[in-house]
């Protein structure tokens, strides 16, 4: 043995060829940590001094290669000053260069994952042999960072500038024909083959049949672009980047500028613009922010996987009752998971437009090459719409998401737990309407709960499972298991009026209408939030949402919470409403809709609209855009800090990853809490102050004011 540690070993094989395996003992995957990368630097060193070797095969024995950093432990390092940062990037790239200057040729054998650092470290070798079953890529820029180990200087000069962008300012994972084609990697193999083959390939590297050195200097070498080249690929790259972050996210760009900065540098100068670049990111606001983002993401799934084992049911068939847009895309995302599912619905024309939305959404993955035509055939098989009850009495769990409405709820709960199984889950699709409520006249109120989906269902990541006061634990673990078959971010929460996302979403509707009523301008409110972050602004999303759900939603939530969420006047939403402009539904709303060439609703500016809401708007003025975010912000902010404080969620992680997945708060500003803790709860309650006249939505509590005298976050480090 030529080396062994806690996360890598290293051995002489037969002919020359040394077997380097990372294989952490501690953990169920390979990532790297300090340690580790202490490990490779005494591996490297028992190599470059052992004179019998003549080439390194590098392999995982776990079922990934490298997963990426350990971000939890160089969150720590990020938090230092930025003179030690640099400090210990340089060291890290010390380590990588080492490796790659071994003076003999080196293989790297990809199983599974290799991400960020992990594939940093495939780039060092001289040749990639990856199989079938491989994943690669550098999604360091989700994290709002750039690669660190090297990335933004070897890949380039390997696969060119162009791919080099795509790859790191996307940050997207690739499959090994696609790495093949881009030249990331330069063979694919079978599974149980991989290990033999990069064998094979360092033998034949040792005999001269492959010019390993070329291929190492090509890494090491000025990019070969000349000036007009190098013009055209980074202002074009930058240009287009820059309008796709909106000036939110900065590391894309600042993957372009270091790629541009060091594009006519060697190796070791290039990777000083790249570490001065990332020192930079990593001590953003906006880094911090994405990792909490990633690190709550973790959270979340860790509790739904920990729910899901409990689970003593195994959901294996479903129904779906209410078809249309929402029930074929439940009824889509089931059957594409593996579950069948019926879905049922009193009106044929209902079924065919939720086979319809079934066949449609099949019909873009097809287009997009992600699926076959036997794949489409085999999930319309596995829908089952029909008029009658009879097929859904012997499914495992029926979903109702007929209209919302408690009567009409009611009639069909009541009637349907009559025809299932004594066993049967039964769970509402509900937005607003309090589960223990829906469960008044229901028999079996231990299998019934919330399982709110959002729309559109095959896009929404997030399913709010809602707790009633008599739902058992058991109901609760296979509702989460099934939802997370289904592909979707489950989050438990306990029930109240609009359980989380759409009771911290109405009080920044409210916020909006009371804007409206002073005489802000709904089209100038729209731009401000959208530079806030937003993906779209709150008229724009009323009007997505429907003006009819909306005004329905702000009933059951005025009733639901008085004191703070009843308008003591009729407001915009009303106006809308009585006049029938439902938005994008029906072609008018704050906004009016045409369709585009591909039948997509684009909006434009009706000037009725401003006669319409004249009676409940002061004359019309401009607003200091602070002044609009505080208004809009501040009672989502203060609703998210009570849902905490009644443990309406279980912890602030999941409160913002659901805010986060279910209407997109901006992901850079890392959830609803986050946002407080970057203002800081003393700056928080002195905006709270400020705008206390304007009721109740915000006026901060008790608790929260204990918080910021105490000098508290919601993250505590």
């Amino acid at each position: 043995m030529l080396f062994e540690g806690q996360s890598i070993s290293c051995e002489l094989l037969a002919e020359g060829v040394a077997h380097l395996c990372f294989d952490n003992k501690n953990e169920s995957v390979n990532k790297f940590d300090r340690a580790t990368l202490g490990e490779l630097e005494q591996a490297t060193k028992a190599l470059s001094q052992n004179s019998d070797v003549k080439a390194a095969v590098v392999t995982s024995a776990k079922p990934v290669f490298i997963v990426g950093a350990d971000i939890k432990e160089f969150l720590g390092l990020f938090a230092e000053s930025r003179e030690t940062l640099l400090e210990w990037i340089e060291g890290a790239n010390d380590v990588f260069n080492a490796f790659e200057d071994l003076p003999f040729p080196t293989v790297a054998a990809i199983n599974g994952v290799a991400l960020g650092g992990g594939l940093e470290m495939c780039l060092s070798c001289d040749y990639r042999v990856a199989s079938t079953s491989a994943k690669v890529g550098v999604p360091e820029v989700k994290l709002g960072l750039i690669p660190g180990f090297g990335g933004t200087t070897r890949l380039p000069r390997m696969v060119g500038a162009d791919n080099a962008i795509e790859w790191i300012c996307t940050g997207n994972d690739h499959k090994p024909a696609a790495a093949l084609k881009a030249g990331v990697i330069d063979a694919v193999v079978d599974d149980e083959k991989l290990k033999a083959a990069a064998i094979e390939m360092a033998k034949r590297a040792i005999e001269g049949k492959l010019d390993w050195q070329e291929a190492r200097k090509q890494k090491q070498s000025p990019l070969l672009l000349d000036k007009v080249e190098a013009m055209m690929v980074f202002n074009t790259s930058k240009a287009f980047v820059a309008a796709k972050t909106k000036g939110h996210y900065p590391a894309p760009v600042a993957a372009v500028e270091v790629m541009e900065k060091s594009a006519r540098l060697g190796r070791d100068d290039a990777l000083v613009v790249e570490r001065e670049a990332f020192a930079t990111l990593a001590q953003s606001p906006q880094a911090e922010s994405l990792i909490s983002i990633f690190l709550n993401d973790q959270v979340v799934k860790k509790v739904a996987k920990t729910a899901a084992k409990k689970a003593t049911v195994e959901i294996k068939s479903a129904a779906v009752l209410g078809a249309g847009i929402m029930g074929g895309g439940i009824a889509y995302q089931s059957a594409s998971r593996g579950v069948p599912i019926v879905m049922k619905d009193i009106n044929q024309a209902a079924l065919d437009l939720g086979m319809s939305e079934a066949t449609k959404l099949l019909t873009k993955g097809i287009e997009r090459g992600k699926i076959n035509t036997a794949k489409m055939a085999h999930t319309l098989n596995a829908i089952d719409p029909t008029l009658s009850y009879e097929a859904v009495g012997a499914v495992d769990i029926v979903v109702e998401a007929v209209v919302e409405n408690p009567r009409v709820k009611d009639m069909v709960l009541t009637e349907l737990e009559g025809l299932v199984d004594d066993d049967t889950i039964i769970a509402s699709n509900t937005s607003t309407i309090s589960i223990d409520l829906l469960a008044t006249n229901l028999k079996r109120p231990e299998n019934f709960c919330g399982m709110h989906f959002f729309n559109p269902v095959h896009k929404m990541p997030l399913v709010e499972v809602i707790r009633g006061s008599k739902t058992s634990d058991e109901t609760v673990a296979a509702v989460v298991a099934y939802a997370s078959r289904l592909g979707k971010s489950p989050i438990i929460v306990n029930d109240c009026p609009g359980f989380l996302v759409n009771r911290v979403l109405f009080p920044y509707f409210n916020g909006f209408g009371m804007l409206i009523r002073d005489g802000a301008d709904f089209q100038q409110v729209d731009k401000v939030m959208e530079r806030f972050g937003w993906p779209m602004g709150p008229a724009y999303l009323l009007d997505v949402v429907g003006i009819d759900t909306g005004h329905h939603a702000s009933q059951v939530m005025a009733d639901g919470f008085p004191d703070r969420m009843k308008k003591d006047d009729k407001d915009a939403v009303d106006v809308l409403f009585e006049n029938e402009r439902f938005g994008q539904k029906n072609g008018s709303g704050f906004y009016a809709y045409t369709m585009d060439k591909k039948g997509r609703p684009q909006k434009q500016v009706d000037d009725k609209i401003y006669d319409l809401l004249a009676p409940v708007s002061a004359q019309r003025k401009d607003f200091d855009k602070d002044e609009i975010i505080h208004r809009m912000m501040i009672p989502m902010l203060n609703e998210t800090i009570r849902c905490i404080e009644e443990k309406i969620v279980a912890s602030p992680a999941e409160a913002d990853m659901a805010m986060v997945y279910g209407i997109g708060f901006p992901p850079f500003r890392g959830g609803a809490l986050k946002y407080v803790d970057s203002l800081g709860l003393d700056r928080f309650v002195e905006l709270c102050d400020q705008y206390a006249s304007l009721g109740n939505l915000y006026v901060p509590t008790e608790q929260t004011r204990a918080m910021a005298k105490d000098g508290q976050k919601f993250y505590q480090v």
